[in-house]
């Protein structure tokens, strides 16, 4: 798929120009306050401003919402492209190696395409509705763990409010909190986690698209916190919380929710 082959070179050119800024005061310099509300970084722009860029001049889309920018008018005839230009901000400014660009294409409201790429290790997870998940270039999918007390879960809860997470957090085997959304829940749809659920309600369509359709390509399922089917509005100011899954268990963490 030329989108895909697309954010390939992006995700090259964006690894280039950030990798020796990583982990140095310099990638977390204050740029602005983002359109999602939270204090842009110089690391961020940077790598906003190759993908931008590049879709000014190759217009895949109609729009584009990122993180940072917000929405903007592009030159294509249709759909709309949602970008995360570095999901992990802070750990990649301090150097833990874990942190991604995550690109999705959507045409009606609905995630066509999505990419998302580990810029500190290169792996990278796509997926097109209908035709699976695949993490370089291998299929890809969810694990099969069907007993929660043999899980392993990334778990996001709220700081003056943990009650919420309480019960889940009792039942799973093992908490892997890794600071970047759009790389769990890929780890969800390969099976290196069994989980990720956030009850913050933070998270953005920017943060979340490429990897939802990445998960459930994979044979994931994704709801809100009461099993309902989660939707995302086209703006970067508003949040949700969610709940991604191998499936299997998916019921049972609902449950433990309530």
């Amino acid at each position: 798929m030329e989108f895909i082959r697309a954010c390939d070179d992006l995700a090259g050119a964006v690894r280039d120009a950030v990798a020796g800024m990583v982990g140095t005061p310099e990638a977390g310099e204050y740029v602005k306050m983002g359109a999602d509300g939270t204090p842009t970084k110089k690391i961020d722009q940077v790598a906003e401003d190759i993908v931008v860029d590049y879709f000014t001049h190759h217009p895949f889309c109609r729009r584009l919402i990122s993180e940072e920018l917000g929405c903007a008018e592009m030159g294509g005839e249709s759909g709309t492209i949602f970008l995360d230009p570095i999901d992990g901000t802070y750990n990649a400014v301090v150097g833990i190696p874990f942190y991604a660009i995550s690109i999705a294409y959507a045409e009606d409201g609905v995630v066509q395409a999505g990419y998302v790429q580990n810029l500190a290790t290169g792996e990278t997870f796509h997926a097109v509705r209908g035709e699976g998940a695949y993490l370089d270039g291998r299929v890809i999918h969810v694990s099969k763990v069907s007993l929660l007390e043999k899980s392993a879960m990334s778990v996001y809860g709220r700081k003056f409010d943990p009650t919420r997470v309480l019960g889940i957090n009792q039942k799973i085997r093992r908490w892997r909190l890794l600071g970047a959304s759009a790389l769990e829940l890929c780890y969800v749809g390969c099976g290196r986690i069994d989980g990720f659920i956030d009850v913050r309600g933070t998270l953005r369509v920017t943060d979340a698209a490429a990897g939802m359709l990445v998960c459930e390509e994979a044979g994931g399922r994704i709801s809100d916190l009461d099993g309902n089917t989660l939707t995302f509005p086209d703006e970067v100011s508003v949040g949700r919380s969610l709940v991604a899954t191998n499936s299997i268990v998916h019921n049972k963490v609902i449950e433990y929710l309530r």
